[in-house]
Formats: C-alpha cells, sequence, structure tokens
C-alpha cells in the first residue's frame, strides 16, 4: 500500500522538523498544564493510588504511541490516526478518529487558553484565554519552525521549574500526617479513573504523528521522537507526583487548589510559589501552542478527503502552512475560551481522545510483519485500555463524549447517503 500523497491542487507542506524538533513539540504538548492540575483530580479519584494510575495511563499510553509511531512511519502525511485509520479500516473509522480528534482536541485548546488566564490573571480568566488564543495562532500563522522555536523555550522553562519543585519538595518538610502508602486508599474503580484523568497529560505525543508531513524522514524520526518525548514526560511526571504526594498527603492534595504551589509553600520555600504560577501559565501556552499545530493538521487532511469544507485544505503559499484550517481552529477556540467551564473542557477532551487512540491501536494490529508491525499485545492492550478508561471517566463526560462521537457517526451517515441520492 503506497503512502498517501496530497492532493493536487491543495499544496503539500515543507518537511522541516528533526528528530530535536519533533520530540520538543511531543515534550511542549505533554508536559503542559496537565501536570499542575491533574494531581488533584487523579487523588480526589484514588487518593495515593494516583501513582498507580499514573503507572496505567503511561503503560496505555506507551502501547498508543508504539501504534502511532508504526503507523505514522508507514503514513508520513498530516492527520495522525484520521490518515492511519482511513487507510487500514475504512473510511468511516479514519473520519471518526478524526471528528474525535478535532473535537476532544478543540476543547482541550479551550482548557489550556483558561489555564493561562486562570494564573496569569485570575479575575479575566476568560480575557485573557482569547487573548493567548488569538496570540498563538498568529505565531503558527507564521510558520511550523517559529513554532518549534518558541516551544523549545516554553519547554526549558518548563522543565526547569518542575526541577525546582522536586528538588524543594524532596529537602523541604512534610505536611503533618503525609503518607506514601501507594494504593493504600484506593479502590479499582478510583485508579481506573484516576489514570483516565492523567492520560489526558499525556496525550501530546499524537502532536508528532500529525505533524508528519512536516518531519524530515519520517520513516526514522517519528519512531525515534515518540518514544524518547513519551519517556522523558513519564519520567517528570512520575518525579514530580512522588514528591508532591510525598509532601502534602493524598487528602491535602485532593483539595488543593494550585498543588504545586502549595506542596513548595509547605516543603518550607513560599517564595517559589510565584515562580510555579508563572511556569504553570508557561506550560499551558506550551500545550495550546502545540494542540493548534495538531487540530489544524488534521483538518487539513479531513478536508483534503471533503469532510470538511475543501477550502480548510488551502496552504499558505509564502509560510507553508495550513493557514485557513489554523484560523478556523483559533476562531472555534476563541470562542469557547470565552463561554465554557474548564473542568467540563478536560473531561470531554478525554474521551474524545481515548476514542482517537482505540482507532489508531486497531489500525495498528492490522499491519503486517513487511510493515513493521509493533507486537500484537502491543495494540491489543493498548485498544482495551482506551475503551476501559474512556468508560471509567466520570458520567457526564462519557455521556456527552459518546453523543458527540455519535453526532459524527450521524453527519457521517447523512453525508453519505446525500452523496449516493445525488448520483
Amino acid at each position: 500500500m503506497s503512502t498517501p500523497a496530497a492532493p493536487s491542487g491543495t499544496g503539500e507542506l515543507r518537511r522541516r522538523l528533526g528528530v530535536f524538533d519533533a520530540v520538543v513539540i511531543g515534550l511542549g504538548s505533554m508536559i503542559g498544564a496537565g501536570i499542575f492540575a491533574a494531581p488533584v483530580p487523579a487523588a480526589r479519584a484514588a487518593g495515593s493510588g494516583l501513582l498507580l494510575g499514573l503507572a496505567l495511563a503511561a503503560v496505555v499510553a506507551y502501547c498508543n504511541a508504539t501504534s502511532s509511531a508504526r503507523l505514522a512511519a508507514r503514513y508520513p502525511a498530516s492527520g495522525g490516526t484520521y490518515v492511519y485509520g482511513r487507510e487500514r479500516l475504512g473510511d468511516f473509522w479514519g473520519y471518526l478518529a478524526g471528528w474525535g480528534f478535532i473535537v476532544g482536541k478543540t476543547a482541550s485548546c479551550a482548557a489550556m487558553a483558561l489555564t493561562v488566564g486562570s494564573y496569569v490573571w485570575p479575575g479575566q480568566t476568560h480575557a485573557v484565554a482569547v487573548a493567548a488564543v488569538v496570540a498563538l495562532t498568529a505565531v503558527n500563522y507564521t510558520g511550523v519552525q517559529k513554532a518549534a522555536w518558541l516551544t523549545r523555550a516554553i519547554v526549558a522553562l518548563v522543565l526547569a521549574v518542575l526541577a525546582a519543585v522536586t528538588t524543594v519538595c524532596l529537602t523541604g518538610g512534610t505536611a503533618q500526617g503525609a503518607r506514601l502508602d501507594i494504593g493504600a486508599d484506593a479502590t479499582a474503580g478510583g485508579v481506573l479513573q484516576a489514570a483516565g484523568l492523567l492520560f489526558f497529560a499525556f496525550a501530546g505525543y499524537a502532536r508528532i504523528a500529525t505533524l508528519g508531513e512536516e518531519v524530515r524522514d519520517p520513516a526514522r524520526t517519528i519512531p525515534r521522537a515518540i518514544p524518547l518525548a513519551l519517556g522523558i514526560t513519564l519520567l517528570v511526571y512520575a518525579a514530580v507526583a512522588v514528591t508532591v504526594l510525598s509532601v502534602l498527603g493524598p487528602d491535602r492534595l485532593a483539595h488543593a487548589s494550585a498543588p504545586l504551589a502549595e506542596a513548595v509553600r509547605v516543603a518550607g520555600a513560599p517564595g517559589l510559589a510565584p515562580v510555579v504560577q508563572v511556569g504553570a501559565a508557561v506550560a499551558a501556552l506550551g500545550s495550546l501552542l502545540a494542540l493548534i499545530l495538531g487540530v489544524s493538521r488534521t483538518t487539513l487532511a479531513m478536508a483534503r478527503d471533503h469532510h470538511l469544507p475543501r477550502a480548510l485544505a488551502a496552504v499558505h503559499p509564502r509560510f507553508q502552512v495550513p493557514h485557513r484550517a489554523e484560523l478556523a481552529i483559533g476562531a472555534v477556540v476563541a470562542v469557547l475560551a470565552a463561554t465554557v467551564d474548564v473542568r467540563g473542557a478536560i473531561g470531554f477532551s478525554s474521551f474524545g481522545v481515548l476514542a482517537y487512540y482505540a482507532v489508531a491501536n486497531a489500525a495498528a494490529l492490522t499491519l503486517t510483519t513487511a510493515e513493521n508491525r509493533p507486537p500484537r499485545a502491543v495494540p491489543l492492550f493498548g485498544l482495551a485500555g482506551c475503551l476501559v478508561l474512556a468508560c471509567a471517566l466520570p458520567l457526564a463526560s462519557v455521556v456527552s463524549g459518546a453523543a458527540v462521537i455519535g453526532i459524527g457517526a450521524a453527519a457521517y451517515g447523512l453525508r453519505n447517503t446525500l452523496t449516493h441520492t445525488g448520483r
């Protein structure tokens, strides 16, 4: 099966990104606002079992990453699992993956923008969120290389802040009564829900695959960049989670409004708390930047195939970016950032992303040995893990997510019916 090419007349994106840039973009997507906020709902769901949830989320993410990397090397085109599902499972499954990704990640963009607003200016959260969306859409519009350079700076700053938090927590004091009895106060359902919530923070490695058309030598670069980015992120998350949990204890962590800032205060370094707040805002900006990149590329791919308006497939002649798709996504995210609640956006996004990766694992199961398929246990566990974690999310997230996926499926069926009727 040949690698799909962009249809004539829509333009092709230029391959500019090497392994280092691809890893940095993946890190910018994963090491974002999730680590500053996700431990709180995870601790509420599982107590100290959030570490077990983190491990489970990481295993599922590894399976997803492996499946995505093998598929991305085979199909190095913009669109990620939208392309893989279409090529390996059929048009409907590719469309459904693309729909879940665009809807879920658009909600995630809004959540990241609102996180920026809550840390920068709590009294004007929505206004700051909209401004952040406008600014980063403009950065993406001027070219993916500039976005990669900005992401490098953001990742470096966030890693420095997280390193400072970990060091202070390891050398400082602990909250009265804080214990680290991993999983002692957890239930199986709580650990699964914590894993589903923490998975939200791992999902950024797909950004490397969705930029497949802009990566140099994708058959080598993508399979190397995805596990590298995921492995670095897991090490950082594990270090931060263990130290913060040991300082605050599960009960205090579950009720913290800004867990990392509170942890450094308890550890005896209150002067570091404002630095952590700035780091959280910058991390959210990094996630938002990479999210807009990924969503716009999947929009481009679906527009090329007429699943979205054809005008969104245009590539800017100078900047070599899908400029109309980026502007459209930026406009939708700005509206959401002005109106929605961050918690609802995160839960809804998690469901859509898990559905997206379920299709990726199913597609990887169809690869042959000659196509460098992963061991069958990897996509099988990834598929099962995605379905289980999606169903373990809070009920409101499951219901709303399933409803929107159903709307997408109905729209696909209606489009096909109208197409056949018009022949």
